[in-house]
């Protein structure tokens, strides 16, 4: 081999080398084995990190905060939970959390308000694109808490088919009062979440 082809070979593995872990980072809908594996072993190792999560936290700049639960973090977040009580995530649980979020995007979303009941007629909305996406799933806190600031804070939950969406989808989460206004909105790129 002359000194240009093995320059050509070697440049061809760093590029492949960089590009790699971008490929994975993407959700994923599904999780294979190997990726539970993966998400189990993340979500043990995070007990010692007080930033867990923030991949997968979406924070608007009304102070809304929204955190998309793909599969590997949801199975990563029961993971963390059991490693804290030191009783590892059996198989079985393992498998019962991935089925209940089968085909779904889930958001567990933190919204603020000025009363006590802001936020029970919201209706979600996902815009993938051209498309407006209904939830198979929302639930609205009914009587919310006081925050730091002194309002009112929701936590609601909203899920979504995924069969119009692709894992590398970017999409905007949509809220909407009884009215039909806009009361916030989170972009989220799912490329960029595992």
């Amino acid at each position: 081999m002359t000194r240009g082809v093995v320059a050509a070979l070697a440049t061809l593995v760093i590029v492949a080398e960089t590009l790699a872990p971008v490929a994975t980072i993407a959700a994923s809908f599904t999780l294979d084995e190997r990726r539970m594996q993966e998400a189990v072993e993340f979500g043990e190792r995070s007990v010692t990190q007080e930033a867990f999560g923030d991949e997968w936290r979406v924070k608007n700049a009304a102070g809304h905060v929204a955190m998309v639960m793909t599969p590997f973090h949801r199975l990563a977040l029961a993971a963390r939970q059991s490693a804290f009580r030191k009783d590892p995530l059996k198989p079985r649980e393992r498998e019962r959390i991935l089925k209940e979020q089968r085909d779904r995007l889930v958001f567990w979303v933190q919204l603020k308000g000025p009363r006590e009941d802001f936020a029970r007629f919201y209706a979600p909305r996902l815009v993938a694109g051209a498309r407006q996406i209904e939830p198979a799933f929302a639930q609205n806190e009914r009587t919310p808490g006081r925050g730091d600031d002194g309002k009112f804070v929701a936590h609601c939950v909203y899920a979504f088919p995924t069969k119009a969406l692709t894992e590398t989808s970017t999409v905007v989460l949509l809220v909407r009062d009884a009215d039909g206004r806009d009361v916030t909105t989170f972009p989220v790129d799912l490329a960029s979440m595992r």
